[in-house]
């Protein structure tokens, strides 16, 4: 068994050759013959690479379609990708001799899949474009969303538009965003901590993308993320763990997530950061690398607790350090995921939820769940394509909406604290507590809130200040 791909093939009777949402549907003369080597040559000629689906599909039926193949047609554009895909994903070397003459061929068709840098593989005659490496390796597909959003440039736009803006309100701005997005962070994890380690998960994700990301950069983060309150065992776990809950009368663990196993994270990790080394290198989206990176971590879930937050800090990080996002202005990712946290779900449940019925587990005596079967390329080779648009919608929210929506706010501020201070006399706390009082009540000062904080002020103090608000915030 293997996760049913997003798109599939079929053959119809009917005359058009169209794509759906769902479906590539193809006219009775793409038909291919009923054998393994046909329907293989068929996926490599029309469909997205699925490599999981290849790769067990190469394990099933061994070496021998291949070395057919390269008997009959060595030089096929197909017989050499296939070729190359074998010894690639089952880190074997066929016997058989390197080509000497040939055209290139591309590995991933790019006008279906996001492709990597091509390296030339002399052996097989064909361009290696593959996103990754062998140890970890997701795909994107192109699509009309992906597509629409990097047209749109949303980098340029918000470079554009903080250049009109005053230096010291983007500062300002930067500062309210970096704590509103961290306190967003623990949000989405169900957790609302005291301002301190929020503040200081802030100075985290402020400081992203001036390290490297390694093991223990990731370990390093952790120990901010929890806190005081150290885990018994910090840092890449050492046991199994899922995410879901337990039966309420038999305490038998019911997993919405099954965590990579604790014997695949070395591996899982090696790939996952030579897979980031690479995508940076070959100057990949930005946006799409961020994906990559980020949705393989929290999927893998190598460490305890904390995945979660360091799984958007990755975001945060890769955005920055590859120039998509500058240091000045922080990028609230989590505010905009937290407004889309149910959509968040769906993304995160699009990947575990096929892959929880294919993980074979039992019970341990703690709760826990033991794997047993191999699992570790089911966090390898997956379609990353609903998490990479579900990122780029939040991209797009945060530049187009919530960074300009909090310089406006600010703007205003500004001004109605110039008003504030040219009519009455008020220490600049009290001035900031009137702003957000009458923000929080529709530009009104309740009875109870002027008799409590503002007795100084007179009925028309009070009543030119609420006008001031009106027409500044409101009008």
């Amino acid at each position: 068994m293997v996760p049913l791909p997003d798109i599939l093939a079929i053959v119809t009777e009917k005359h058009q050759r169209y794509n759906t949402d769902q479906w590539q549907v193809f006219t009775i003369r793409y038909k291919p013959k009923a054998d393994l080597k046909s329907h293989l040559v068929f996926a490599l000629k029309y469909e997205p690479l699925d490599l999981y689906i290849l790769k067990k599909f190469f394990e099933s039926t061994g070496d021998g379609i291949i070395l057919k193949m390269l008997e009959e047609e060595p030089t096929g554009q197909y017989t050499r990708r296939a070729w190359f895909l074998y010894e690639w994903l089952m880190g074997k070397t066929l016997d058989f001799p390197d080509l000497k003459k040939g055209t290139y061929v591309e590995v991933v068709d790019a006008s279906l899949q996001f492709t990597g840098q091509p390296q030339n593989s002399t052996r097989h005659r064909v361009r290696n474009n593959l996103p990754g490496v062998p140890g970890f390796c997701p795909m994107i597909r192109k699509t009309k969303n992906l597509e629409r959003y990097i047209a749109k440039d949303l980098s340029g736009t918000i470079e554009k538009g903080l250049g009109k803006r005053d230096k010291d309100l983007i500062r300002r701005t930067a500062a309210f965003l970096l704590l509103k997005d961290s306190k967003a962070s623990f949000a989405i994890e169900g957790e609302y901590p005291p301002n301190m380690r929020a503040r200081n998960w802030g100075k985290a994700i402020g400081q992203s993308g001036k390290a490297l990301l390694t093991i223990e950069e990731i370990e390093r983060l952790q120990h901010i993320v929890i806190g005081n309150k150290k885990l018994k065992y910090m840092g890449i776990r050492k046991g199994e763990g899922f995410i879901g809950e337990h039966d309420r009368e038999t305490f038998t663990p019911m997993p919405d997530h099954i965590s990579a196993r604790a014997k695949d994270l070395p591996l899982l990790m090696k790939g996952l950061l030579e897979t980031n080394a690479l995508l940076q290198h070959v100057h990949y989206n930005p946006v799409l690398a961020a994906a990559t990176i980020a949705f393989g971590f929290v999927f893998v879930h190598p460490l305890s607790d904390g995945n979660g937050r360091i799984h958007r800090y990755i975001i945060h990080h890769l955005l920055t350090r590859m120039g998509y996002t500058k240091r000045g202005m922080i990028f609230p990712v989590s505010s905009a995921i937290l407004e889309r946290i149910d959509e968040y779900q769906d993304v995160l449940e699009h990947f575990s939820s096929p892959r929880v019925d294919l993980i074979q587990w039992e019970e341990t005596s703690d709760h826990n769940v033991k794997i047993l079967n191999e699992t570790i390329d089911l966090y390898r080779y997956f379609d990353l394509t609903r998490q990479a648009e579900f990122l780029y919608a939040c991209v797009e929210e945060t530049i187009e909406r919530i960074i300009p929506e909090e310089l406006d706010y600010l703007e205003k501020y500004d001004r109605l604290t110039r008003f504030i201070n040219v009519h009455v006399t008020l220490p600049d706390t009290k001035v900031d507590l009137l702003i957000k009082f009458l923000d929080q009540n529709n530009g009104k000062l309740s009875k109870k809130k002027r008799d409590k904080e503002f007795e100084e002020l007179t009925n028309k103090e009070v009543q030119e200040i609420e006008s001031a608000f009106q027409s500044i915030f409101i009008e």
